[in-house]
């Protein structure tokens, strides 16, 4: 910040051992080039140096026109691997700019931190932060929850209601799994990022919107986009500046310090004392894939903390860990499986082939949940006992 404040043309690149967010964040929202972390990756360093040498040398008319790449970001995040290094600068450099902010990533991998750390270090952050799951409320009921309601505008509403959007004024609000809000609503949130005014279901009245909107999805909206399932021109609106966090199986040894982390919040939380894990342990969790992320750590850790019987974690303690790696060979192939059974003598492909991804995606939603069977019930949209009565039958 010093340097900056005597010349702001001097590239600046911290090097530091803080393994939180913070850091790399603070530094990207007063203007630093590069962040990196101790050990030093000298590899890293020069390509660093290097780019920040050519900047140096660019004409001050050029450098001035990237002055907006460097801003703000933070919330309980950790992680030094690359990945999620890049994410902290990203969060620095959008946090403190009135844009839509547009995050991406599998479900479970922190995408609510990541909206909270950018509200943290914006403008807004003395102003209110609601987070609503768009997949989460019934399509009667989400834009009566968005943007409130008048009294007589369908039936039960017997008063006036006061939408999120009128609740965050001055604020930002989160729009988690955006992917699945239904198109009409789709519409309605569209005007609002245009001209930043909403009507109540059922009213006249046009009302003016401060806040601010962040978007997450584990859904590829491009996509959606593309066959129809989005509006094309809302996902433009929201992906003006996008962050993509990684999965936890691509984030190498960030998992150990997520399970240290981890073990110290519950043996807080759950009165437990267990001060390291067996090398069995630690081994069964990094081969594991990890298909809910952290959410799945969470749940994981905390099944084996109340498991413990000392203050060494041993593998008897952990859950059942063997749902299929999604980026291994032998995970269920749909395509080759169905190839493979179509010969001329072959009966019942299309049971055998429902068997396969039953027990498949079973296998998932339990992982994800921790075992919890009516979480993973109300994750695929059955009942418990359907799901009990599956669950036997695919020998799960």
């Amino acid at each position: 910040m010093q340097i900056s404040a005597i010349d702001a043309s001097i590239p600046t690149i911290l090097i530091t051992t803080d393994k939180t967010a913070h850091s790399a964040i603070e530094a990207m929202k007063h203007g630093a080039f590069d962040c990196l972390y101790k050990p030093l990756d000298l590899v890293r360093l020069r390509q660093a140096v290097d780019e920040a040498a050519a900047v140096a040398r660019l004409p001050s008319s050029i450098r001035l026109a990237s002055d907006s790449d460097v801003e703000d970001g933070d919330g309980a995040l950790r992680g030094t691997c690359l990945a999620m290094a890049d994410v902290y600068k990203a969060i620095g450099r959008v946090a403190a700019q009135e844009v839509t902010v547009l995050i991406t990533g599998e479900s479970g991998t922190g995408k609510e931190l990541v909206a909270r750390a950018i509200v943290q270090h914006s403008t807004r952050a003395q102003g209110p932060f609601l987070a609503l799951n768009c997949a989460a409320i019934p399509e009667a009921l989400l834009e009566s929850e968005l943007f409130g309601h008048e009294k007589g505008s369908f039936t039960g509403a017997d008063r006036r209601r006061i939408g999120k959007f009128e609740q965050c004024h001055g604020g930002t609000i989160l729009l988690d799994e955006i992917g699945d809000m239904p198109r009409g609503v789709q519409a309605k949130i569209l005007r609002l990022l245009q001209e930043q005014t909403f009507e109540r279901v059922g009213g006249t009245e046009t009302i003016r919107a401060d806040v601010r909107v962040v978007a997450a999805t584990h859904r590829d909206l491009r996509a959606r986009a593309a066959e129809h399932k989005f509006r094309p021109d809302l996902y433009y609106r929201l992906s003006v500046f996008t962050i993509k966090l990684p999965s936890l199986r691509e984030r190498g040894d960030d998992l150990l310090l997520l399970i240290e982390q981890y073990r110290r919040r519950f043996n807080r939380e759950l009165g437990r004392d267990v001060r390291e894990l067996a090398p069995e342990t630690l081994q069964r969790l990094r081969q594991y894939a990890w298909p809910g992320n952290i959410r799945e750590l969470q749940s994981v850790l905390k099944v084996a903390l109340l498991h413990a019987r000392g203050p060494i974690l041993l593998p008897s303690s952990l859950p059942p860990l063997d749902a299929p790696d999604p980026a291994s060979p032998c995970a269920f192939d749909v395509d080759s499986f169905i190839a493979q059974r179509l010969q001329p003598n072959a009966c019942d492909v299309y049971g055998e082939t429902h068997g396969q991804v039953d027990r498949l995606l079973f296998t998932r939603a339990l992982a994800y949940t921790g075992g919890n069977l009516r979480e993973a019930a109300k994750l695929l949209g059955i009942s418990r006992q359907t799901l009990r009565v599956k669950l036997r039958a695919h020998g799960v």
